[in-house]
């Protein structure tokens, strides 16, 4: 048997879900509509047709996602909160049915020996508040701060760990840059002040979410190691105009207190004064969501964007292909440039990483997954050595606990360490799940 992935010093290990991707029952409990729930309604939109629903129907099979995550020996479980569950309109007053199925999951949790890790807001965002103008307008602050509040009110009491918002970097650059994921915006650079919109909204339910008992609050950033197509400096000029906007614009306010420069584009961020202490207040932890290096090269001349994004050559794919190259060293040069450039840089947690390759959808026993086996033991051995330089890593998450409703793409990503039969719901452990098992026993022995 191969040998498993033994880090330097001992860390806390988890797996992660996302409401809208787990839990169907879109039109139950009271829950209201988000952007994704128009999204999926909108033909052509997912390449399959899926309207998340059912998928893995964790909003009634709850206890199966549980005893996977028990049975794993999971230390946490990430899973997300649905604003629409909680706040159908985004404001107002609470749903009871919403607060209770969250209540009774963390309960459950507890129950199980497995701590709760909840995510606020994973790119659920409800209607009404998308058409009064969502991310790009500053009044989505205070409406978020609120809803902060509410879930903070009923489950305060027994969470204790929180992340604020899931990848902001997605939700400005895809959701309203380029429009390839809900909401659907094209802004280009003019989506820019949504990414200050969420970062403040972290900000401001990080302090509630402590006025509440929180202990451990921080943001799950998106982040990707960026390389250089050529060794040129046209290309070195497209690196770091890529790395700003991937991951300058949403570390750096919190861990600096000020944006990078953004050269050749012309967009100012809407700060009002008081703003960057707010987004700067020193989180508990730094999260980090990763999945590969990006590859850009120097645009050509009718390009507006000072970069152009490419394959990584020589670099072996997950089911994505060339858009996700899988390439383990760049997480661990990630962590160790982090680790220089921000010296203030709190405790890591790795908050998702994993990779979907093909799989059926159905089986009658475990799938041999040993692409994702690899991917992870990959990780995982980089991860070792940005430890061992130095680097203080304190969590690693895997994405995804369980197959799940994978946005545009639909049912046709798989990322589960479980197997999940989309027709019946039912919940197959693969392979790297009984891998992933091991890992954790090895590394507590």
């Amino acid at each position: 048997m191969q040998a498993v992935p033994v880090l330097p010093h001992r860390i806390r290990w988890s797996a992660a879900t996302a409401a809208f991707q787990v839990e169907g029952a879109r039109a139950e409990g009271g829950r209201g509509r988000s952007v994704w729930d128009a999204w999926v309604d909108t033909p052509g939109k997912v390449v399959d047709g899926a309207t998340a629903e059912p998928g893995p129907d964790s909003y009634h099979r709850w206890t199966d996602d549980i005893a996977l995550a028990a049975g794993l020996g999971l230390d946490r479980y990430r899973f997300s909160i649905s604003w629409t569950r909680v706040q159908p309109d985004g404001s107002g007053a609470p749903c009871a049915a919403g607060l209770d199925y969250y209540s009774r999951l963390v309960d459950d949790l507890l129950a199980a020996g497995v701590t709760p890790f909840p995510t606020l807001y994973h790119w659920d965002l409800p209607i009404p508040l998308h058409e009064a103008g969502g991310w790009t307008v500053r009044d989505i602050v205070g409406r978020f701060t609120d809803y902060a509040d509410t879930v903070a009110q009923r489950l305060g009491d027994r969470v204790e760990n929180w992340y604020t918002v899931n990848e902001p970097a997605m939700t400005t650059l895809e959701g309203y840059a380029i429009g390839s994921l809900a909401p659907g915006e094209s802004l280009l650079f003019d989506a820019l002040p949504t990414a200050h919109h969420q970062l403040l909204a972290h900000g401001h339910a990080a302090r509630v979410l402590r006025e509440h008992g929180a202990q451990a609050v921080g943001v799950a950033n998106n982040h990707t190691r960026v390389l250089g197509l050529r060794d040129t400096a046209a290309d070195a000029a497209a690196v770091a105009a890529y790395d700003a906007i991937h991951n300058g614009v949403f570390a750096d306010p919190i861990l600096t207190g000020a944006y990078p420069d953004l050269p050749g584009i012309d967009v100012s961020m809407p700060i009002v004064d008081g703003d960057m202490e707010v987004i700067s207040t020193p989180p508990d932890f730094y999260a980090i969501n990763f999945y590969n290096p990006t590859t850009v090269t120097a645009p050509g001349p009718d390009n507006p964007i000072p970069f152009e994004i490419v394959p990584t050559p020589g670099a072996p794919v997950t089911g994505f292909g060339d858009e996700w190259p899988i390439v383990p060293s760049a997480l661990r040069d990630l962590l160790v440039g982090f680790a220089e450039r921000y010296p203030n840089l709190p405790p890591v947690v790795i908050s998702e990483n994993g990779a979907s390759f093909p799989e059926p959808d159905t089986c009658d026993g475990p799938i041999d997954d040993a692409d994702r086996i690899a991917y992870l033991d990959g990780h995982l051995r980089a991860i070792g050595e940005a430890m061992s330089a130095g680097v203080r890593v304190d969590e690693y998450t895997v994405w995804s606990l369980l197959d799940n409703f994978e946005w545009a793409d639909g049912y046709t990503q798989r990322f589960g360490l479980a197997h999940v039969d989309f027709a019946s719901a039912r919940r197959t452990p693969k392979s790297s799940y009984d891998w992933y098992r091991r890992v954790i026993a090895q590394n507590r022995a």
